[in-house]
C-alpha cells in the first residue's frame, strides 16, 4: 500500500489544508438561499427511503426470527440472507446502482436508503422478536386465539417500543446517509455539495457543510426526543 503513496503529496497536504481553509472563509451566507429545496428532498428521502425499508423489513423479520418463521430450514435462511445482503451493500453503493437503473434523481436515492435500512431494521427486529416472552403468546394460544389473534395480542405488543425506538434511530441515520447520495446523481443536498466542489466553490462548500451539520444535529435532537417518551 505504502509503494503507491506519493509522499510529496503527504509532505504538502498541511500547506494545501492552510491554503483551502483560507478559500473556505467565509463562507458563501446568500447561497443558502439556493439550499431550502435540495435540503427539503433530503429529508424526504431519508423519510420516505426509511417508511419503504420500515414496510419491508418487518414481514422479513417475521420469516427470520425462529419463533415465528414459517420454517427454520428454508425459509428463515433467505431471510436472513436478504438481511446481510442489505446490510452488505452502503447506500452509496445502492444509489450508484439505481441511478444505472432509474436514471438520476430523488427517486433513485428513496430506494438505496430503503434498500440499506431493510437489513438494519430486519436485524434488529428479529432479534427483539426472538426474545419475546413466550409465556404471554403461549397464555393468548391457550384461550383458543387463532394465529392471527395471537399475532396481534401476543407478539406485536411486545414489539411495538423496539420498532418504534429502531424506526426512529434508522430515520436519524439515514438523514445522516441522503446528505451525500447525490454525490452520486441519487438526488438532494448532496448534488449542490458536487457542483461546489466540483468548481472549487469553497465559501459555497463552507455554506453546505453549516447546513448539513445543522440538519444532522436537528435530527439527532427529534431522535432524542422521540426516544424519551417512547422509553
Amino acid at each position: 500500500m505504502t509503494k503507491d503513496t506519493i509522499w510529496a503529496f503527504v509532505t504538502d497536504a498541511p500547506a494545501q489544508m492552510k491554503d483551502i481553509g483560507s478559500r473556505m472563509m467565509p463562507p458563501a451566507w446568500s447561497f443558502v438561499n439556493e439550499l431550502w429545496w435540495p435540503l427539503w428532498e433530503t429529508i424526504n428521502i431519508a423519510t420516505l427511503g426509511t417508511l419503504i425499508g420500515l414496510i419491508l423489513a418487518v414481514p422479513v423479520a417475521f420469516l427470520a426470527a425462529r419463533n415465528t418463521t414459517p420454517s427454520t430450514r428454508f425459509v428463515r435462511p433467505i431471510a436472513l440472507l436478504l438481511i446481510v445482503g442489505s446490510r452488505s451493500i452502503n447506500s452509496l453503493i445502492w444509489a450508484l446502482l439505481l441511478v444505472a437503473i432509474l436514471g438520476p434523481g430523488v427517486l433513485a436515492g428513496v430506494f438505496a436508503i430503503a434498500l440499506r435500512s431493510i437489513g438494519f431494521i430486519g436485524k434488529l427486529l428479529y432479534e427483539a422478536i426472538e426474545e419475546i416472552d413466550a409465556a404471554q403468546v403461549e397464555a393468548i394460544e391457550a384461550t383458543g386465539a387463532s394465529p392471527a389473534q395471537t399475532m396481534t395480542w401476543g407478539v406485536l405488543p411486545q414489539i411495538s417500543p423496539t420498532l418504534a425506538g429502531i424506526s426512529v434511530f434508522r430515520w436519524d441515520i439515514n438523514i445522516r446517509e441522503s446528505t451525500v447520495l447525490g454525490l452520486v446523481g441519487a438526488g438532494g443536498i448532496g448534488v449542490k455539495l458536487e457542483a461546489a466542489l466540483n468548481t472549487l466553490a469553497w465559501p459555497k462548500v463552507t455554506m453546505l457543510l453549516i447546513v448539513i451539520l445543522a440538519t444532522v444535529a436537528v435530527s439527532e435532537w427529534v431522535t432524542a426526543k422521540v426516544r424519551e417518551r417512547l422509553i
